[in-house]
């Protein structure tokens, strides 16, 4: 921690997950169909993943012993509402004890409602591209809040629209139409949720980086920027909160997008390793939204602990800098608790602040997990400054 830095009383020190990557045997997802198809290129399929489905009590004793205070996880539509309009009871007292077993705690229950995964009947009927998704994910919102909604701290709509996944949508008008659709599904949610039980925050989380063009890709940095952030940005008024979700810094030139080069400093999953670039999409996502941010993910793919280590303190410390030019900026979510289901990439990349056994499913705590959880505990004792408060 940088000397002098102060956080908010209430702010929100976390770590992230998603159902699918975690909980194991979601069956009833496109994604579990996606990844069993020997044509998708998905190296490893989810199967039982971290077993998080039965396992959910150590996973938030381990947040809670480490000194965390907010647990951010999705419930799974596929789960919820395995068949149009057959909704599983069953499903949403599950999630239900999740969100309890975060309050009895001390951990902010921080909900997301859409995490990259459909119902396969959902994706069997047009997916992202049917016009019929924004009212269904809007009666899903409805049922998830009246189940959950007295117990949540934060809710999160959908978890970085992207066309990078099934169906995976790349060609240009195609996925400014799937990202137009989703931008009403959010406010048919956002709508949803606040009519239903409790009263609680409510937004989205975007993914950002930090953009650079080099000599001829400034055509090719403003077209990403306006469909990747700017689109969504541009359309949040009235929401309560921006998640920002950020790993690293994209570089472009005339052709679009350049990897980094073999001199540039990267992560195990080919990022230029970046953690400055956190700060420079809270700067960005408030300058332009005007609403509090919350860093809903940042976080390191790498087999050295102390290079993860070493990533967090830059993060908490550009998060510091924030703070004290007064943005508000109400949490950060280290993204994640568990090293899980990678996507397409399966289980090479180790994310985690905790190991998960693949086959015994034991937990074991890394360093930076106790690191993590220092910070947490640290900055919570630390004084606001009067003239921070002003």
């Amino acid at each position: 921690m940088p000397a002098g830095s102060w956080f908010p009383e209430h702010f929100l020190f976390g770590a992230a997950t998603a159902a699918h990557q975690i909980e194991g045997g979601n069956v009833n997802a496109d994604w579990w169909a996606f990844e069993h198809d020997p044509g998708s290129g998905v190296i490893d399929t989810s199967g039982d993943a971290c077993d998080s489905w039965h396992r959910w009590v150590q996973d938030l004793d381990i947040a809670q012993a480490i000194g965390l205070n907010a647990y951010r996880f999705s419930v799974e539509w596929a789960r919820v509402e395995p068949e149009p309009g057959e909704v599983s009871d069953a499903a949403l007292d599950h999630y239900r004890r999740v969100a309890a077993g975060c309050r009895e705690r001390g951990l902010i229950p921080v909900v997301t409602l859409h995490h990259f995964t459909l119902p396969r009947w959902v994706a069997e009927r047009g997916g992202f591209e049917s016009a019929e998704l924004p009212g269904r994910l809007a009666a899903y919102a409805a049922r998830v809040g009246d189940a959950l909604g007295d117990l949540i701290g934060l809710a999160c709509t959908i978890n970085e629209p992207s066309g990078v996944f099934p169906p995976k949508v790349r060609e240009r008008a195609r996925f400014e139409a799937v990202s137009a659709t989703l931008r009403v599904a959010h406010h048919e949610m956002v709508a949803a949720l606040r009519a239903s039980r409790g009263a609680f925050p409510v937004g989205i989380t975007l993914s950002m980086t930090e953009m650079e063009a080099d000599e001829g890709g400034e055509a090719q940095l403003a077209r990403a920027a306006e469909h990747m952030e700017d689109a969504y940005l541009r359309d949040l008024a009235g929401d309560d909160f921006v998640g920002v979700q950020t790993y690293t810094r994209t570089r472009f030139g005339p052709e679009g997008v350049r990897r980094p080069g073999d001199d540039v400093r990267r992560t195990k999953m080919g990022y230029e390793y970046r953690p400055e670039a956190v700060e420079h999409a809270v700067r960005r996502a408030a300058a332009v939204t005007g609403l509090p941010v919350v860093v809903t993910e940042t976080g390191i793919s790498t087999d050295d602990d102390a290079e993860r280590i070493e990533f967090i303190d830059a993060v908490t410390e550009g998060i510091a800098s924030c703070l004290a030019d007064g943005l508000d900026v109400r949490g950060v979510f280290y993204w994640t608790l568990l090293d899980n289901f990678e996507w397409s990439l399966g289980y090479t990349q180790p994310f985690g602040l905790v190991a998960c056994d693949r086959r015994t499913f034991e937990r074991r705590l890394k360093p930076s997990a106790t690191h993590w959880g220092s910070i947490a505990r640290s900055v919570r004792r630390s004084p606001i400054p009067a003239d921070a408060a002003q």
